[in-house]
C-alpha cells in the first residue's frame, strides 16, 4: 500500500447516501467470494464501504483521475482485502495493472456523464477480464422502458443532454451497442433494482474467460 496523508481525502455526499442501497444489491448479486474491480472510483468511499462488508472479496480500485487515487489509498487504509488503487482508462485497448481475470466489475456513475464511446470500451473490457461466470454491475439514472427512474433525473437527463454526447441512455440501447460493436453482449441473465433515484443493473457479458 502507498503511504497516504489523511489529507488527501475527498467526501462525496452522494456516494455516503447511496453505498447502502448499492451494497444490499452487491449482496444478493454476487457470490460469496471473489476478486472484484471498481472503475471510476472516486473518492473511494465506495471501495472502502463493499470491502469492509463483503471480506471475502478481493477489491481492485481505480480511477481515470491519476490525483483520485491517493484519496481512495486513504481510504481504504487497514482493508488488508483493497489492493493499491491504479490508473484506469477504459478507452485503452488493454487495461495494464488490472487482474487477468476477475469475478466482478463494479462502475458506479460512469457511463451517463461520458461519451458513448466509453461505454462500447468498457463492454469490451469487460468482455477480455471477466471469468465466465462473472457479472457487470452498472449503477446510475438509467431511463427503463423510456421512463426516467426519477422525476429529479428528467432535469438532470435535460442537463446532459446539453452537452455534446452525453445523456442517460436506455439499457436495451447499450446491449444492441454492445452486439453490433462485437463484444459479446450482454446475455439474457440481466437485473434491475430499483434504488432510491439511480438503479443498479447487473448483467453478464460473452466472452468471458475460462
Amino acid at each position: 500500500m502507498r503511504p497516504v496523508a489523511m489529507s488527501a481525502i475527498r467526501h462525496s455526499p452522494a456516494a455516503e447516501r447511496n453505498q447502502g442501497p448499492i451494497l444490499a444489491a452487491l449482496e444478493r448479486l454476487l457470490p460469496r467470494r471473489g476478486v472484484a474491480l471498481e472503475i471510476a472510483s472516486g473518492t473511494g468511499q465506495h471501495a472502502a464501504h463493499f470491502a469492509a462488508a463483503l471480506a471475502q472479496w478481493q477489491w481492485q480500485p481505480s480511477d481515470v483521475e491519476p490525483a483520485a487515487l491517493a484519496s481512495i489509498d486513504a481510504r481504504c487504509a487497514g482493508l488488508a482485502n483493497v489492493r493499491p488503487a491504479l490508473v484506469l482508462d477504459v478507452m485503452r485497448e488493454t487495461w495494464p495493472g488490472v487482474p487477468p481475470v476477475v469475478d466482478a466489475i463494479f462502475c458506479a456513475n460512469m457511463l451517463h456523464i461520458s461519451p458513448w464511446p466509453t461505454c462500447a470500451a468498457l463492454m469490451q473490457g469487460a468482455a477480455r477480464h471477466l471469468a465466465a461466470n462473472g457479472v457487470l454491475v452498472l449503477y446510475g439514472p438509467y431511463v427503463v422502458d423510456g421512463e426516467p427512474t426519477a422525476p429529479s433525473n428528467v432535469a438532470f437527463d435535460a442537463d446532459l443532454r446539453a452537452r455534446p454526447r452525453l445523456g442517460p441512455t436506455p439499457p436495451g440501447r447499450r446491449d444492441g451497442r454492445s452486439r453490433g460493436g462485437g463484444t459479446g453482449a450482454a446475455r439474457a441473465h440481466r437485473h434491475a433494482r430499483q434504488q432510491p433515484a439511480p438503479r443498479v443493473g447487473a448483467c453478464r457479458v460473452g466472452g468471458g474467460r475460462r
